[in-house]
């Protein structure tokens, strides 16, 4: 599949764009007179993600044996947008998200959730009387559901159906028993894919189980009620890192159904949300509630035309990315803060929303469909700056910048903008005495305007250094989004200054080679240099040369003069998109590649948009097509992503490529404007604002865009049409 792709890309850039869109993306035919979709939780398939990467012509290499080439890395358990609950089956400790669909024993099911090899807290597993430890049910596929708000499963070796289904703070098992003797439940509390410190169970009534998992850093706190009582409660080496308890209940029958409320601030309060949130209602009312609130949501985007595959990646996608950031306030208000205060403030306080990754368009999406959800995240993490003097950044960069900026200018007013400014400053020019909060080397950046890499002789992939080029790139970009602010602010000593820092990406670009390159410390180009090479943390940030050397979202214009002009940036934008991966250079997380354009990691995510800037959008439409079409959804079981999603970053470009907008800079408020794959798409906010965006269908290439009737004179969509409501005509070429 890889050559095929590869010589389809070589040819395509080569010849002029004449292929009309059913030739090129659609998979099957389109019935252009259906309707609108009106049931969208029916298109999710939670599995998306869960399945591996075999292929090495697809993943680019052979993977080492015994190695999981990163593929989505997500769960197919019950949750609600943001929520605090994930429930979900985990084949696998120490796994990704706790499930591999290639494995065949179901462990346990946990009740949170990201996909960042954490969580994966308070496993609980029915077993029957003839269970043995190492407790664990092999299960198949085929009787395995999952969709928005629920999960089923028969576990094969207990004769157990196991259903599942939350709220915000809470979830419902049921399980039916085939055999109503010696019914137990194991509550592996030892274990979760954090190492567990300690953990704590009591009955503390007849039919009331209630303890912690302590992590730490984070202490998850349950509080469970079953429909049958408890006669006996084993607890097994309470002290030690794999120890459990195991419930055994009176004999009855009918099935168990076991309520169980989460809180990270105590037992009291996981009761709380339990009482509050579920209460005496049944799975089924809890489950309808849930549909009906995922319905709700994902009917904010309607789509009409597309193929069936393509409205499932569509909704699937919309749906992956409202996971994350999740919520940690409980019902009465009360969380713990980054200090282990327990507090109550008037917003309700989320955990730091994976800015690395999702800034890029996942966040952005985030303001659009859940403004309210975005403040009190922007709330959330100016509370820990406030606590520690900085925002946090999140692994790399500083993109609260662009996050909090382009959703302030979005509209998502509600919060100290004066407030947020200076802690925003405190990011950009100070330096954390003990180096473990704001920007990693930001003394060095402000004195050289880059940051250097040491002297290392022959690096290899997993290389440890400081990643700086990739530093230097992301901080002038987040120096550019907060001068943004500093002007809006009038802060004029402020806005020239970073103004000025946001063209630092300049610093790290080798006009000999035409790349990206590293610097030593005293200014010198690290040598040897092979642009090919993939780094996890040297010079570059899981990327090589290639993929970072077309960053600047900012001052496109800036960068194609660097590369001596329109004509020789499409060129080497051509030989991005053509010259073939080294299959003998092999990175667990840099994967399915074009050319040396790799999807499968977020680095480079914004280079397909590249050609827009020399007035040539048809060859970005080309790769995009590409990669809606073959990247997504993919490997033997059609669910394979082509890389980590990244808590909803994967899923988020999707969701705006496949309806024909994409936020190339999220400090800015426009969008650039892209061919749908549906004929069309409709907004409608929650403030009630519609806007409809019409694809004619006539072929993939670009022609022009009307706003309202009013021809646009360049490719960008400004969001003020969200706020107003309106119609956006994309005209194609015949």
């Amino acid at each position: 599949m890889k050559n095929k792709l590869q010589h389809l890309i070589l040819a395509l850039l080569a010849i002029p764009f004449l292929v009309s869109c059913n030739d090129y993306n659609k998979i099957e035919n389109t019935d252009k007179n259906e309707s609108f979709v009106n049931n969208p939780v029916d298109y999710v398939n939670p599995f998306l993600g869960t399945a591996p990467l075999t292929d090495p012509n697809f993943i680019g290499y052979t993977p080492p044996k015994d190695w999981r080439v990163w593929a989505g890395l997500t769960f197919p358990g019950s949750s609600l947008p943001n929520a605090m609950v994930q429930a979900s089956p985990i084949t696998e400790y120490g796994s990704g998200a706790g499930y591999e669909y290639e494995d065949t024993e179901i462990l346990g099911f946990t009740h949170t959730n990201k996909g960042h090899w954490n969580l994966c807290n308070i496993p609980i597993l029915p077993l029957n009387q003839n269970a043995l430890p190492p407790f664990k049910s092999s299960f198949d596929h085929r009787n395995e559901k999952a969709s928005p708000a629920y999960y089923e499963v028969f576990l094969t070796d207990y004769d157990i159906q196991v259903k599942l289904t939350t709220t915000l703070r809470a979830a419902i098992h049921e399980y039916q028993f085939q055999d109503n003797v010696q019914r137990k439940i194991l509550l592996d509390l030892g274990r979760a894919n954090n190492k567990v410190a300690s953990w704590k169970i009591e009955r503390i009534a007849n039919n009331i189980l209630a303890g912690v998992q302590d992590m730490g850093r984070d202490k998850v706190y349950f509080f469970a009620r079953l429909n049958q009582d408890i006669t006996s409660l084993e607890i097994n080496n309470e002290k030690q890192p794999e120890g459990y308890a195991i419930a055994t209940l009176a004999d009855g029958y009918g099935p168990i159904i076991l309520k169980i409320g989460l809180s990270y601030v105590s037992i009291d309060n996981a009761r709380e949300n339990l009482q509050k949130e579920v209460g005496e209602k049944s799975f089924g009312d809890i489950l309808e509630e849930g549909r009906e609130t995922w319905n709700k949501f994902l009917s904010q985007i309607q789509v009409k035309g597309g193929t069936q595959k393509e409205k499932e990646l569509f909704y699937s996608s919309l749906y992956r990315s409202f996971l994350w950031p999740a919520l940690r306030s409980d019902t009465n208000g009360e969380f713990a803060d980054a200090k282990g205060a327990i507090r109550q403030e008037n917003f309700n306080y989320y955990t730091i929303p994976s800015l690395w990754d999702t800034y890029r368009n996942k966040l952005v999406l985030l303001g659009m469909l859940s403004p309210e959800v975005t403040t009190d995240v922007i709330k959330s993490l100016m509370d820990i700056g406030d606590l520690t003097g900085f925002v946090p950044t999140f692994f790399h960069g500083d993109h609260a910048n662009p996050f909090i900026v382009g959703s302030y200018f979005r509209g998502i007013q509600n919060f100290d903008i004066e407030k947020a400014y200076q802690l925003l400053l405190n990011n950009a020019y100070k330096e954390d005495e003990k180096n473990q909060a704001g920007r990693t080397y930001l003394s060095e950046y402000l004195k050289k305007g880059y940051i250097s890499d040491p002297d290392i002789q022959n690096p290899h992939v997993e290389t440890k250094g400081r990643a700086g080029v990739s530093k230097t790139l992301e901080y002038a970009y987040d120096d550019y989004a907060l001068s943004l602010l500093a002007r809006e602010l009038k802060d004029e000593e402020r806005f020239k200054d970073l103004s000025k820092r946001a063209k630092n990406y300049k610093n790290v670009f080798d006009t000999k080679t035409h790349f990206m390159r590293g610097r030593l410390e005293n200014g010198d180009w690290i040598k040897p240099f092979n642009p090919q090479y993939p780094y996890y943390e040297y010079m570059y940030r899981e990327a090589n040369a290639w993929q970072v050397s077309f960053f600047a979202p900012h001052d496109m214009a800036g960068l194609i003069d660097l590369y001596g002009g329109k004509d020789k940036f499409e060129e080497k934008l051509d030989s991005l998109f053509t010259l073939p991966w080294n299959p003998n250079y092999i990175a667990r997380n840099v994967s399915s590649f074009i050319g040396q354009y790799c999807q499968g990691n977020q680095p480079d995510h914004e280079a397909p948009f590249s050609y827009y800037f020399i007035d040539k959008p048809e060859k970005s439409q080309k790769i995009l097509d590409i990669i809606l079409k073959n990247y997504y959804g993919v490997g033997e079981e059609g669910i394979a992503l082509s890389g980590m999603d990244d808590a909803g970053e994967m899923s988020a470009w999707y969701v705006f490529v496949a309806s024909g907008l994409y936020p190339l800079s999220p400090a800015d408020t426009d969008f650039l404007v892209t061919i749908p794959v549906f004929d069309e798409i409709k907004w409608e906010l929650n403030k009630g604002n519609k806007v409809l965006i019409k694809n004619d269908g006539n072929s993939r290439q670009l022609n022009s865009i009307r706003i309202n009737g009013e021809k646009l004179n360049n490719y960008f969509l400004s969001h003020d049409i969200f706020k107003q409501g309106g119609n956006v005509d994309i005209e194609t070429k015949r």
